[in-house]
């Protein structure tokens, strides 16, 4: 059983950040966001603001979520505990990815003009950099 006692951990701010090839089947990104929903349980979603910042190869983590649906089902409980999920603008335009139709669930309130300059203005705003 997890001990989310007050003493041990106090509220936090974090940025996961997936730049990476989710490998076979998506793997790699499933652990990733594994590795949110864990921190999340740790602390108590009122306790953590998360960010997951995907730019590069990260970015297929949304294509491939269209068609995967334990992805999508990973990603929608995740947004349900208010994690953002972050996208980078120079990506998109650099693979011609059309955040509409070819990634799954994004807003255009989620893109972001740069992946590399997002994560330094978090951490500017006190955001813990996490590389799973």
């Amino acid at each position: 059983m997890v001990n989310r006692t007050p003493e041990r951990y106090r509220k936090q701010q974090v940025v996961y950040h997936i730049n990476g090839d989710g490998g076979p089947e998506g793997g790699l990104y499933k652990a990733a966001l594994v590795n949110v929903r864990n921190h999340i349980a740790a602390l108590g979603a009122d306790n953590i603001s998360v960010k997951v910042l995907l730019h590069g190869d990260g970015v297929t983590l949304l294509t491939t979520a269209r068609r995967d649906v334990e992805l999508q089902s990973a990603v929608v409980a995740l947004k349900a505990d208010k994690v953002s999920f972050l996208v980078c603008a120079n990506t998109l335009r650099g693979r011609n990815i059309d955040s509409g139709s070819d990634l799954f669930d994004v807003a255009d309130g989620d893109i972001v003009p740069s992946g590399v300059a997002e994560l330094s203005h978090l951490q500017q705003q006190g955001y813990t950099y996490i590389k799973p």
